[in-house]
């Protein structure tokens, strides 16, 4: 029963075999046209492909070799006539043949089938040898003759693979000729899937194959094809999967038939034979037909592999980290499994392993490291001492390299070295000595090469007019430095790389003795590259020392040791070199390269980092040095100078760089007074002082006044030199410009004086109230006045009022008269005394600094620099409104500056013309009626008045020249002049604006006359009076555009003369002269207008009637009981 059982899925299954194969076999056998019965034989070998796959997955035990033969018999027939038959037919045959093999035949696979599909499968793929195909193969056929050839050699009995003495049954010929397949498509450009394929079926013949002597008869055609496809320039054209595929089979291939298990019988022989039994040996050998493993066939081959190891190893270069990694496995493997046989290439073996060797923590455990190989084979350490003093001797040249991942695997090869020399404790202070010059040169080298990036100044986003708050941990612009090295884009993973190579070079007593040997190229290098280099790398090395030291404190502690003052003497010797570049900044003629003072910087905010608030009293010397590079021409040098302030204030516990130098504020005022005082004309002084002042705000002015009064002494001692009286000028700017800032400007304590309002404003009524308020003033004056007159009569008193005067001895009449005038003198004195007192108690050190500075401008305003004389307007301009509340102080300053100051709107630079425009009005806001006076003698003077300079600069804004008559210029009719008309009915006859274009009519006539109906109609608005605009062709000049140099000029004339009349108390004549000069603007200036009809508004209505500027008037029709009025009609109404 369990027979039939076992029989019967077996019978059924061979029952749908049976109705598929037999009419495939008949179609093979009886078909004429092979072409035309290629569809239907491809259905059924489809089917039979089907039905024995899902067979196989589903219970593959029913499957063996008698049913795999019953199928090939139809497969036979196809196969025989193959050449016949497309492609197609071939590929689904051979897939069919794959099944056949893994889940039929399997191991039973009888020889002569074996060579027979061996063969069949060689020459479907490459075709026969010697003749040409008959058609292409398509890459799908191929890919299914790999994958089937590839199964037939896993699966077949290993007896099949082994030499045989008996004629026609070796299978050894047809093998190599599959493999020669194999190797073929390995190297030819053929698609990666097939490459695969290929080196898969190459993985199961030294897998499958355990007779040795084969594998060396295949060893040297595989490791070439593969050498091939694995060195350059193929490997640049190759997917790294098939990079990957070689290597782990070439890694096989050579463990297979070069392991020292394989052939440790030969290496017993190379140990004991004598080179003349060699000889012989060998000479016997070459007699034979095959190969025969001998001791001279391990030598030769042997280097022959370190040849082909030596150009397959140079994808250590290569950038796949798949790659890498499995070339460090091949490495690793060969020098494990083939220490002996391989023993001459274990040199470029260690080397490229230590190249390639991960950090402990991406390594696995599991695996065997090079660490591992060096504890079981001490012989190896010597070569990776060999390999790392190569690589540090040759680091400079490879520096030299253009490709920068040539750069960066050096470094990285010598820091993995290096950490494995620490590891295994390797020590060698050969190596640490070249190591030290290695890096030196390297970096020499490196800055040479590269060339120095185009830096943009983007100080811009940092306001330096605010002050500049410490960098909080979101932000860290301003907290890092840049690089000042290496500090374009494509140099960044190299100078990373090298970062970490000095970072972790080795333990903290090799990186100090490292820097500790750099210090006397510092110090003594004549060489600036060779000083930048060495003083750069010893700051490195230090600061990874302290890092180093700094992780192991926490545990141990090494003082004892006295490794922490050899550090520390190391770091105060570098701090010390650091402060000497900061200090002769400003002392030597030519400056230090920017580098060397940038790595100054770097050092002095590293030991304040550490000193922490202790680094107060080094301020002293670095504050002001690190503050000069504020104005330095070197954007690098200015951004690192940022960086230290921020570091610095961070460091030393101020809450801001504001707080920091006005705490240290004392000694660096001192520090730029001196160097004002010593005549250093060095632009540094100012440069610091101007941005010290910017940075800190009005807190540092009160303590200004020493070093203002050293900036006027160089003025008078350097008056000469425009450029440097122009910067200590922009010093005095930033004092003016910070010190109005001030909330404490006038008054030292007490309430501040109330600021005065010169505005004019208009008459307003004062209604019942007012009136009232009125009559109880005056009522309070008249009974004063009686309550004075009925006070008796006193005599004046001849003694001084006060204690103790009673007791004093009687004197004469003539004594008593002197000793009076005495007292009224010495009364007097103190009188003054005290008002002198008042008045210096009133201003603050700020107020009188300003009015000094305000004092100085007089002299300097006749500056052959015309940007000096615009600075000092705008700086008049900026101190007015400061120093104008106090009236008894400020008005003898205008009265100072008003001539040279009016003198400078006849410059011939336009732009300080402007400027004076603009410090003349606001003299006139904070003067006010002070200046009436002065304006009327400046204002009608022959050729140079204020009057003629407008008529000028109107003219020049108008495109007009001096002296044109205006057109279109209209009286009141009736009025003097004569020039009006009044028309029958009575009505007003002024001129009007076209009505497509809106300007003034260029003649007067009837068309261009507006008849004024003074009858009944809409009432208007009380805001203008009735009176309606007329856009005026005078308020966009004729010639130089808006923002030409002219219009701008008028622009200012025009806010100057607002200015005058809004705070000014001018005479009727000027106003007249004023509002015949501004009448054509008014319109298109309603400041001006208003500042204007304030003063006069009759007469602005007036003379804006006679140019024709109003539009209309419309009035009401006046009632009143018992009174008629006539009605004004227009045009005959």
């Amino acid at each position: 029963m369990s027979t039939i059982a076992v029989s019967t899925p077996r019978t059924e299954f061979f029952q749908k075999l049976k109705r598929v194969c037999v009419p495939l076999n008949q179609l093979a056998v009886r078909s004429q046209d092979k072409t035309a019965d290629a569809k239907e034989i491809l259905q059924h070998v489809e089917s039979l492909t089907e039905l024995w796959s899902t067979q196989a997955s589903q219970d593959d035990s029913i499957l063996d070799d008698r049913l795999a033969d019953y199928v090939f018999v139809p497969l036979s027939q196809v196969l025989r006539d193959r050449d016949q038959y497309p492609m197609r037919v071939v590929e689904g045959v051979i897939r069919l043949l794959r099944e056949l093999i893994q889940h039929g035949w399997k191991v039973k696979t009888s020889a002569a089938l074996f060579r027979q599909l061996l063969i069949l499968l060689s020459f479907t793929i490459g075709g026969v040898p010697g003749q040409e195909r008959k058609k292409d193969v398509p890459e799908e056929t191929i890919i299914e003759g790999f994958k089937t050839l590839g199964a037939l050699i896993t699966s077949v009995d290993p007896a099949r693979l082994q030499r045989s003495e008996i004629p026609g049954e070796d299978s050894i010929p047809a093998l190599g000729h599959s493999v020669t397949v194999m190797i073929d498509a390995v190297t030819e450009d053929l698609p990666s899937l097939i490459q695969l394929e290929a080196v898969a079926c190459l993985r199961a013949v030294f897998i499958s194959t355990r007779d040795n002597s084969v594998l060396a008869q295949f060893l040297p055609g595989t490791v070439s094809g593969l050498g091939k496809r694995l060195s350059p320039p193929l490997e640049r054209q190759t997917q790294k999967r098939v990079l990957v595929a070689c290597l782990e089979a070439l890694q096989l291939v050579f463990v297979n038939v070069l392991g020292d298990l394989k052939v440790r019988g030969l290496l017993r022989q190379l140990e004991t034979a004598t080179p003349a039994a060699e000889e012989t040996k060998s000479e016997g050998d070459s007699e034979s037909r095959d190969i025969e493993l001998t001791p001279s066939w391990l030598k030769a081959t042997a280097a022959q592999v370190k040849i082909a190891l030596s150009a397959v190893l140079k994808l250590r270069s290569n950038e796949s980290e798949e790659v890498q990694r499995a070339l460090y496995r091949l490495c690793i493997a060969l020098l494990d499994e083939c220490h002996a046989s391989l023993a001459d290439s274990q040199s470029i073996l260690v080397e490229t392993a230590l190249m390639l060797q991960e950090d402990d923590a991406a390594q696995s455990r599991l695996e065997t490291s090079l660490q591992d190989l060096v504890s079981i084979y001490p012989e190896l350490s010597n070569g990776i001492k060999s390999a790392l003093y190569s690589w540090v001797a040759g680091l400079p040249r490879m520096m030299q390299s253009s490709n920068e991942k040539t750069k960066q695997l050096a470094i990285r090869s010598i820091l993995r070295g290096s950490k494995l020399a620490v590891a295994m404790q390797m020590d060698s202070s050969t190596l640490d000595d070249s190591l030290a010059d290695s890096l030196r040169d390297s970096i020499i080298t490196l800055m040479k090469a590269s060339k120095p990036p185009k830096v943009i100044d983007d100080l811009g986003a940092v306001d330096l007019s605010q002050p500049t708050a410490l960098i909080t941990s979101g932000n860290t612009e301003l907290a890092t430095y840049s690089p000042v090295i290496l500090g374009s884009e494509g140099q960044k993973a190299t100078r990373n790389e090298l970062g970490s190579l000095i970072s972790e070079i080795g333990p903290s007593s090799l990186q100090v003795k490292l820097a500790t040997s750099m210090l006397s190229y510092v110090r003594d290098s004549d060489e600036p590259t060779t000083q930048i280099a060495s003083f750069w790398l010893a700051f490195q090395l230090l600061k990874s020392s302290y890092a180093q030291s700094a992780d192991m404190d926490e545990l141990f502690d090494f003082s004892a040791l006295g490794e922490t003052q050899q550090q520390d003497e190391a770091f105060q010797e570098l701090y010390d070199f650091s402060t000497s570049v900061l200090a002769s900044r400003s002392d030597s003629v030519e400056p230090p390269p920017w580098q060397l003072e940038a790595l100054a910087l770097e050092v002095t905010a590293y030991y304040a980092t550490r000193l922490e608030e202790d680094f107060r009293p080094e301020l002293i010397d670095v504050l002001y040095p690190v503050t000069t590079f504020l104005g330095s021409e070197k954007p690098q040098l200015r951004r690192h100078a940022i960086t230290t302030l921020n570091i610095l204030a961070s460091s030393c516990g101020y809450g801001s760089v504001s707080e920091l130098i006005v705490d240290n504020a004392d000694y660096m005022l001192d520090s730029v007074s001196l160097r004002l005082n010593t005549f250093d004309i060095s632009p540094a002084s100012t440069r610091v002082l101007t941005m010290m002042i910017r940075l800190t705000g009005p807190k540092l002015v009160p303590f200004l006044e020493d070093t203002v009064q050293a900036v006027f002494a160089a003025l008078d001692n350097y008056h000469g030199y425009p450029v440097f009286v122009e910067g200590l000028f922009d010093v005095l700017g930033e004092v003016v410009t910070q010190g109005v800032k001030s909330d404490v400007l006038l008054l030292a304590g007490g309430d501040s004086e109330p600021a005065v309002d010169h505005k004019k404003r208009g008459y307003r009524p004062q209604g019942v109230e007012g009136i009232l308020e009125t009559v109880g003033k005056h009522l309070a004056r008249v009974e004063g006045s009686k309550s004075r007159a009925e006070e008796p009569f006193r005599p004046v008193p001849r003694k001084a009022w006060g204690p103790g005067r009673e007791k004093r001895k009687e004197k004469s009449f003539v004594e008593e008269l002197e000793a009076a005038e005495d007292d009224d003198d010495d009364d007097d004195d103190e009188e003054k005394k005290e008002m002198e007192e008042e008045k210096e108690a009133v201003q603050t050190p700020t107020y009188q600094l300003l009015t000094r500075i305000l004092t100085l401008t007089q002299h300097y305003l006749t500056s052959p620099t015309p940007t000096l004389r615009k600075s000092l307007l705008d700086l008049i301009t900026t101190v007015i409104p400061a120093l104008s509340p106090s009236e008894n102080a400020f008005l003898p300053l205008v009265n100072v500056i008003w001539p040279v100051l009016t003198t400078r709107l006849h410059d011939p630079e336009p732009f300080v013309a402007i400027a004076a425009a603009k410090a003349l009005g606001g003299l006139c806001k904070g003067a006010g009626d002070f200046l009436g006076t002065r304006l009327r003698s400046v204002w009608g003077e022959k050729g140079q008045g204020l009057r003629a300079w407008m008529i000028k600069v109107k003219a020049e804004a108008m495109g007009q020249k001096k002296g044109t008559s205006n057109k279109g210029r209209g009286l009141i009719g009736g009025g003097g002049g004569g020039g009006g008309n009044r028309s029958d009915g009575g009505g007003i006859m002024i001129p009007t604006s076209t009505a497509s274009t809106g300007l003034l009519s260029s003649s007067i006539g009837t068309g261009g006359l507006l008849n004024l109906d003074f009858g009944s109609g809409p009432t208007t608005s009380p805001d203008n009076g009735g009176m309606k605009m007329v856009s005026s062709s005078y308020t966009t000049p004729s010639g130089g555009g808006r923002f030409s140099q002219s219009t701008r000029l008028w622009e200012a004339a025009v806010g100057l003369v607002r200015d005058v009349v809004s705070y000014v108390k001018v005479e009727d004549e000027m106003f007249d002269e004023i509002l015949e000069l501004m009448v054509d603007v008014l319109p298109g200036q309603k400041e001006l207008k208003d500042a204007m009809e304030t003063v006069n508004g009759d007469a602005v209505w007036l003379r804006l009637y006679e140019r024709g500027l109003l539009r209309g008037l419309e009035v009401k029709q006046p009632v009143m009981e018992g009174f008629g009025f006539v009605r004004v009609e227009v045009g005959g109404r």
